[in-house]
């Protein structure tokens, strides 16, 4: 089984995969997979700097990612040709880990589930909610500034979409636990306990 998690940026993604994770979930974090693959492929930092100027790479000449998210995250033409670099290399990465275990349940994080159509890859589709101050306190804790956390939630479909188009919806408003609970019943009511 695949299970896609969506959500908007701060609403705890990441906590609740964590959780599936600890119930016996294989766990593919899109994010992550980014940061830590394709950003320090070679051909993609070459793609950066050809698109968006050598702004958007370190010194080191590896791509500065809050440069590149200034350079993409204000222009809607330069963040499509990013998610042409960056999307098939990432669905790659998917199709490798999941193809090498099969007989896993997989949990992958997607912010743009919805946004890229991604749905047909999964069984289910879990959105994570929260309240947007507390969306937006997050993200502050996380650096990001109101203007850039703005620019980056707008290029999202609102939340309220995400949780129609959703199979089941989890509030992380409460206590970590309240999280953890709504987590444990949905796997046992698809019949996904270890």
């Amino acid at each position: 089984m695949i299970i896609g998690l969506t959500g908007g940026m701060g609403c705890g993604k990441s906590t609740a995969a964590i959780i599936f994770e600890e119930l016996g979930f294989a766990r593919l974090d899109s994010d992550e997979l980014i940061r830590t693959r394709i950003l320090l492929d070679p051909e993609v930092e070459k793609a950066a700097a050809t698109h968006f100027g050598s702004g958007v790479l370190a010194a080191s000449g590896r791509i500065n990612r809050t440069a590149l998210a200034h350079a993409i995250f204000s222009d809607d033409s330069r963040l499509r040709t990013w998610e042409e670099i960056v999307h098939p290399r990432l669905y790659g990465l998917w199709r490798t880990f999941i193809d090498a275990a099969p007989a896993r349940h997989w949990l992958i994080e997607v912010p743009l589930l919805h946004e890229k159509q991604l749905e047909k890859w999964f069984d289910f589709i879990v959105c994570i909610t929260t309240t947007s101050p507390r969306q937006f306190a997050r993200l502050q804790e996380r650096g990001l500034s109101q203007a850039l956390a703005e620019a980056r939630i707008s290029k999202q479909l609102p939340l309220a979409k995400k949780t129609e188009l959703a199979d089941f919806v989890l509030s992380n408003d409460g206590s970590p636990r309240f999280l953890r609970d709504q987590i444990a019943h949905l796997v046992a009511r698809l019949g996904l306990n270890r």
